[in-house]
């Protein structure tokens, strides 16, 4: 196996052309475990850790860059405010070591539907930048996610950065596990309201084969939620929206729980999620400490 340690981008993206089937590797927290139990064996690994752009991360054109090799710590430290949801889903991330290595871009390349930082993507109208020697595009995160760990991204690309929108209302994220830290999400959910365009984003993990959205939830909620005033909605609205929440799923039966059980939690995190956010909404907050 070929260990590449490129400098910059633009060496990096012709390492990855020349191997399309290199695997790149930052924090390496997926990675070394798949090397490690020999479930993989590529034929080179692409060390990322010395391109200065993957690690840096600010605003552009009203949005936040956020590079691909910004650690976990850095979005909860920095972020927090201008990413709530992402920076809630972080803290919910393994370990600090483990915080303290792993990024969104690892997590993105990895694409595991239990991933933490999916369902704020899609929540979120996240947009995630590939690059590849032919140039750079952006695709929709809520475009990104194919199939069974397949997105997007082309086998000679590299995912640069994500771009996240100016929260514009409450964000929210929640994480059932087997135990409370060190663990893969049972499922997941994230919820974001869009004050100025009236709208609602939803995020679903460990739900389906890929990360997935509640599209039905999220145009029974904009109708039904009052943008005027954040008054709670009726029982009847809190419990539909989470009835379609759970409807969305499309969850399997494992070891770590079984579709019924799934179902059951989204439906309750949607309702907790959506009670959390009438609260944030009528005290006027947009960004979270």
């Amino acid at each position: 196996m070929e260990f590449l340690s490129p400098s910059t981008l633009e060496e990096a993206l012709e390492a990855k052309s020349a191997l399309p089937e290199a695997v790149p590797i930052m924090g390496g927290t997926d990675v070394m475990v798949e090397l490690n139990f020999d479930r993989r064996r590529p034929p080179a690994l692409i060390d990322l850790t010395r391109i200065p752009e993957l690690a840096e991360f600010g605003p552009e054109d009203g949005r936040i860059r956020l590079g691909a090799g910004v650690s976990y710590t850095k979005v909860i430290e920095h972020l927090s405010g201008r990413a709530p949801a992402l920076a809630k889903a972080s803290r919910s991330v393994a370990s600090p070591q483990i915080r303290n290595r792993g990024t969104v871009g690892g997590n993105l390349g990895g694409a595991s539907p239990a991933g933490e930082s999916h369902p704020p993507l899609l929540a979120t109208d996240a947009t995630v930048e590939l690059a590849s020697v032919r140039g750079r595009r952006r695709v929709p995160a809520r475009e990104f996610y194919l199939s069974l760990r397949t997105t997007a991204r082309r086998e000679d690309e590299l995912i640069t950065a994500v771009l996240l929108p100016e929260p514009s209302g409450p964000q929210q994220f929640a994480k059932i596990g087997t135990r409370n830290a060190m663990v893969i999400a049972v499922t997941s959910f994230s919820l974001a309201l869009d004050s100025e365009r009236r709208t609602v984003g939803t995020g679903l993990g460990s739900a389906g084969p890929t990360p997935l959205r509640a599209e039905a939830a999220e145009e029974f909620l904009s109708e039904e939620f009052d943008w005027e005033g954040g008054t709670s909605p009726s029982e009847s609205v809190v419990r539909r929206f989470g009835e379609l929440v759970a409807a969305a799923a499309r969850p399997i039966d494992d070891q770590r729980g079984s579709a019924e059980y799934r179902r059951h939690a989204l439906s309750v995190m949607a309702r907790r999620a959506l009670s959390w956010s009438v609260t944030d909404y009528r005290k006027g907050v947009t960004r979270c400490a």
